[in-house]
């Protein structure tokens, strides 16, 4: 499997300064499917079914988890809405996060990842699977460590590191009490009541060890969007992710019948929510996680912030008695830690199978459309996946 030489080296693409796109950053097959408005633009009637879910956190508790139920279902992502996190806060972490992606080439490779590391500047993550680049570069952290973390950009902790840091650790304060609410509201989605989510014991396992990791996105201009890729079709491999993008749209979601890439709008103060593949199994199929990228444009750069949550290294997941069926009566997944399943996945990428369906109990014995949906093979961007 072909390794991103960016990954391995410490070479610095300027983006700022390139006229064109260079056949390292060059991915074909970008509009093999076409792509259609899934924001307030879709109107009634047929166009009505690519307009992305929401969920307003605001409405009555079981509105509000029926919600969360049809769209994990039936698009495994939605844009959240009324989740009490302060807008004002919001434009603070996106200020903070374009100007460290503004720093000058020198004192962001002092934080370039190095080879096994899973915190520090460079491309993203995803990238080390594939020998094309893509057109935009990542910073990953852990909340749960975040002034260590950044000391790698910010050696000397001068006032840039320290409001970096108190803006950050004022988001994760947010984000992880958006988290647990969010969790109870997937657990109501699965037709338990607030009194049985609370005696499941597996439940309160999962709220107490979720952990959340940061990840930072900076996609800059690009000369020739046709030819690059912010972020290469991929479905999350944790339990959820809220994701925040800038005012510039660029995340898109990918749906079948017919095969197309939905726009996710940029609504201000949303986030994006993305069902994992932990999810996916932990609910046993009923909720699935969701194929998705990240396009560039020629105009404007484009910032966005994924923060994810998923199980503890050791803790192995399944899926739940509570999300077994009359129409789902067996576990349809065995059990496996995240570090287990990223070991699928990374074959999967090599194999182009599904790592889902790698994992599954019984592959033939598969009822329900979605789940099928969710785990067959899809050919985007030239490769299966």
């Amino acid at each position: 499997m072909p390794t991103a030489s960016h990954l391995t080296s410490p070479r610095y693409f300027d983006f700022r300064a390139a006229r064109g796109v260079p056949e390292s950053h060059a991915w074909p097959g970008l509009h093999d499917h076409p792509v259609v408005d899934g924001g307030a633009g879709a109107g009634a009637g047929e166009d009505d079914a690519d307009r992305v879910p929401v969920v307003d956190m605001r409405a009555d508790p079981s509105a509000a988890a029926a919600a969360v139920a049809r769209a994990a279902e039936t698009w495994g992502a939605f844009l959240l809405e009324g989740h009490g996190v302060p807008e004002s806060l919001l434009a603070r972490v996106e200020e903070r996060v374009a100007g460290m992606f503004a720093l000058p080439a020198p004192e962001k490779m002092r934080a370039v990842r190095g080879r096994g590391e899973s915190c520090g500047y460079g491309s993203p993550p995803i990238s080390s699977f594939f020998a094309k680049s893509m057109w935009s570069e990542g910073y990953t952290f852990s909340p749960a460590h975040l002034r260590r973390d950044l000391r790698k950009l910010w050696p000397k902790a001068g006032p840039d590191y320290l409001l970096f840091c108190e803006v950050m650790e004022e988001f994760h304060r947010e984000m992880r009490l958006l988290a647990d609410k969010l969790l109870g509201l997937f657990l109501r989605a699965l037709g338990l009541t607030a009194d049985e989510a609370l005696a499941v014991e597996a439940t309160h396992r999962i709220a107490e060890t979720m952990t959340a990791t940061t990840h930072l996105n900076w996609y800059p201009r690009c000369p020739d969007p046709k030819r690059a890729l912010g972020l290469i079709p991929h479905t999350d491999s944790g339990y959820f992710t809220f994701v925040l993008q800038s005012q510039v749209p660029g995340l898109q979601l990918f749906r079948r019948g017919p095969d197309r890439w939905v726009a996710v709008p940029a609504v201000p103060g949303a986030f994006v929510v993305n069902v994992g593949d932990l999810f996916s199994i932990l609910t046993n199929g009923r909720f699935h996680s969701v194929f998705h990228r990240a396009v560039v444009n020629k105009e404007s750069h484009r910032v966005s912030l994924g923060y994810f949550l998923g199980p503890p290294a050791q803790t192995r997941v399944g899926p739940l008695e509570e999300a077994l069926t009359p129409a789902r009566p067996k576990p349809m997944y065995r059990p496996v830690t995240w570090p287990e399943y990223m070991t699928v996945r990374k074959k999967a990428f090599a194999t182009g199978d599904s790592a889902l369906q790698m994992v599954a109990v019984d592959q033939d014995d598969d009822d329900d459309a979605q789940t099928k949906l969710a785990n067959r093979k899809i050919k985007v961007s030239g490769e299966a996946y």
